[in-house]
């Protein structure tokens, strides 16, 4: 698991780093700074070239209901110690130990995500994950809506 991650990386800072030149001119430009758009890109890039898609993946749960974080948390501690962020990939489960990686896919969309378990919960009956609001909006259908069913899958 963490040489394909390592392998990822590596390939995504060369993509990087070879868009950063400019086949135009000869003179030496600097690197482009890297964002979360170009890192989203590049991961497309990997997914489409089948480097993703071979991770060892167990199904947790299908329709599981989701739910995200509301920004009144950013800040605060979550229960593994670690500062919430809404804007990262994060969850909170009440079982999964903290660090698991698990895939979310939205069942009427199609769209998936990748999150880490950093905290407990949700405490709310009938909700299996919370997703930050970044994750959550990433799979979303309906971007006004505050829950989803979702596939809940483990990456081993």
């Amino acid at each position: 698991m963490k040489q394909k991650t390592i392998i990822l990386l590596l390939i995504i800072t060369a993509v990087i780093s070879l868009s950063s030149f400019s086949n135009k001119e000869k003179d030496f430009q600097e690197p482009k700074k890297v964002t979360q758009d170009t890192i989203k890109k590049n991961a497309a890039i990997a997914d489409s070239l089948g480097l993703i898609s071979n991770l060892k993946l167990k199904l947790h749960k299908k329709n599981a209901h989701a739910s995200y974080y509301h920004d009144k948390f950013n800040g605060r501690r979550t229960a593994s110690g670690k500062k919430f962020d809404n804007s990262k990939y994060t969850a909170a489960h009440r079982k999964f130990p903290f660090g698991t990686k698990l895939k979310v896919t939205n069942e009427l969309s199609g769209k998936s995500v990748i999150v880490e378990v950093t905290d407990r919960g949700p405490f709310t009956k009938g909700r299996e994950i919370d997703l930050t609001r970044k994750a959550f909006m990433e799979i979303a259908a309906n971007k006004g809506s505050g829950a989803q069913k979702v596939t809940i899958e483990v990456i081993q």
